[in-house]
């Protein structure tokens, strides 16, 4: 299935790969989606969308074994407060449903803070910006077409 997320990477020419996977509705977890794609959970980076008291709407990209650090996130956006949006305003924000999100092409250009971890790999796995599709490419390139800032966002 091509998605945006996948025309962007197309029209950039950015090297990439699409992983199809079966969804199952009651279980959208970073940890499942690993394990039908084939890689290891620290590897499928998950894009949660957070909102800060002074930066507001931001997208954090951490790894599917990892939670999201809000105090380590807001400091580094410069927040005194950072909190999760709502799965009721997920769609709104981004164009995208949960377990879809992707910071690739979504609805608005939102400022995408990456965890430092996904250097340590050749190859990442993020959402294709629809449930059932993964895209891998090199974190390079991910934090590239994203203008992501990297950073010990994970606990």
């Amino acid at each position: 299935m091509k998605t945006n997320a996948a025309r962007l990477l197309e029209t950039l020419q950015v090297p990439h790969e699409i992983r199809e996977y079966q969804v199952d509705p009651d279980d959208l977890t970073a940890g499942s989606v690993a394990a039908k794609i084939g890689l290891p959970p620290e590897q499928v980076f998950k894009t949660l969308v957070v909102k800060g008291d002074r930066a507001g709407v931001c997208l954090a990209v951490v790894p599917g074994n990892c939670e999201l650090d809000l105090r380590a996130l807001a400091k580094l956006t410069g927040d005194r407060r950072m909190d999760l949006v709502s799965l009721k305003e997920v769609q709104p924000l981004t164009g995208y449903i949960r377990g879809g999100v992707t910071a690739l092409a979504g609805k608005k250009e939102y400022p995408v803070y990456v965890d430092e971890t996904a250097t340590l790999f050749d190859v990442i796995s993020v959402s294709a910006g629809v449930r059932g599709s993964q895209i891998l490419l090199s974190p390079e390139d991910y934090l590239r077409v994203v203008k992501g800032v990297l950073g010990e966002i994970a606990k």
